[in-house]
């Protein structure tokens, strides 16, 4: 395994499209990290420039002790899993796995050795060795394609958006695996993915891309707890975290919001009485309560019940703010019923209204 750094890289194309405005992180021995992001945020064009698929416009790429800028992909001691596979259809699993290793001149003792244990790692099977990748399911080509990955012995595993062609519940299935996988051989990895609930379950920490410019980095936690842009607190967490305009009061305790309600908060903010600011809250902080002070009212356009929670969506205040709450367990609730709900301080976020930075 190997530290992975990135110093000010940034990607240009021909035409001018600047697609990494410069990224600025530090990937320790052993760690995995989550590039996420929209569609076309750039993380796998900065997950290929690690690669060497694409070429660094500026900045530095190191991988362990040596700058990789100007070396070819075989020369990274990367390995790269690829959303569609990538196997070789004519091939059996067995050959697809070794052929990297037989093209390097691998000793064949040694490629039976490191196959053999890469497939009792994955749980793939003597019989399934012997087969092509058409006669196998998308989770087996999966395993096949992060076997071969393994065989390499390589200093970094990229991923790249590879569970994306995999229904809902093998998505899952093979997120576990992957990060059982992870553990077990302590590589290093850098994985790619749009999935915020991927990336939360997956990573020790998340880079948040959005139009190549890095918006946040940290533990999951981090960024559910203390988003630093409006992007990312929108971005993490599902359901999306609710977004109010707010005034602060003139005594700087309370926020007040459309329809003449407030709420309290967040803490002590000097120097912010009469300034506007965008209140976030998420759906699971939202708690139906008895009518009193603190209390905002909420009315109930659609009920979508899934057995383990409830999410409620109504509409809020003056201007008909869409919001939505999850409850626990299944709620008996009606629509157009007018919910009282509270909202404890320390789970209002705010940020400032124009720069849609986080407010401390």
């Amino acid at each position: 395994m190997a530290r992975v750094q990135l110093e000010d890289v940034k990607k240009v194309y021909p035409n001018g499209f600047k697609a990494i405005h410069g990224v600025d992180v530090d990937i320790a021995e052993g760690e995995f990290i989550v590039l996420v992001g929209p569609s076309g945020c750039g993380k796998s064009t900065l997950l290929r420039m690690i690669a060497g698929l694409e070429r660094v416009t500026e900045g530095t790429v190191r991988i362990g002790d040596r700058v990789v800028n100007d070396l070819e992909p075989a020369e990274r001691d990367i390995a790269m899993v690829f959303q569609n596979y990538a196997l070789y259809p004519h091939m059996n699993v067995y050959s697809n796995m070794a052929y990297g290793l037989k093209i390097k001149g691998v000793p064949k003792d040694e490629i039976e050795a490191r196959v053999k244990k890469a497939a009792e790692i994955l749980e793939l099977t003597d019989e399934q060795l012997v087969r092509k990748p058409r006669q196998l399911s998308g989770g087996q080509r999966q395993r096949v394609a992060m076997g071969r990955a393994i065989v390499r012995e390589p200093s970094v595993f990229l991923f790249d958006e590879p569970l994306s062609n995999l229904d809902a519940k093998l998505r899952v299935q093979m997120r576990i695996e992957i990060k059982k996988l992870q553990e077990r051989l302590g590589i290093t990895s850098i994985y790619v993915t749009h999935d915020q609930v991927e990336a939360m379950t997956l990573g020790h920490r998340l880079l948040v891309l959005n139009g190549g410019i890095v918006e946040q980095i940290g533990t999951p936690i981090e960024l559910y707890d203390k988003p630093a842009t409006v992007f990312v607190a929108g971005f993490i967490g599902s359901p999306s975290m609710n977004f109010i305009e707010a005034t602060v009061g003139e005594d700087g305790k309370s926020l007040h919001v459309a329809g003449g309600e407030t709420f309290p908060m967040p803490g002590e903010i000097g120097g912010k009485s009469g300034h506007k600011a965008k209140l976030g809250v998420r759906p699971e902080h939202f708690e139906v309560a008895e009518e009193g002070e603190g209390v905002v009212h909420l009315t109930v356009t659609l009920i979508e019940q899934l057995g383990a929670d409830t999410l409620v969506h109504g509409q809020f205040g003056g201007d008909d703010t869409d919001l939505t709450m999850r409850l626990q367990g299944i709620q008996h609730i009606a629509t157009g019923e007018v919910l009282p709900l509270r909202v404890a301080p320390e789970n209002i976020h705010l940020f400032d209204l124009e720069t849609e930075k986080r407010w401390t």
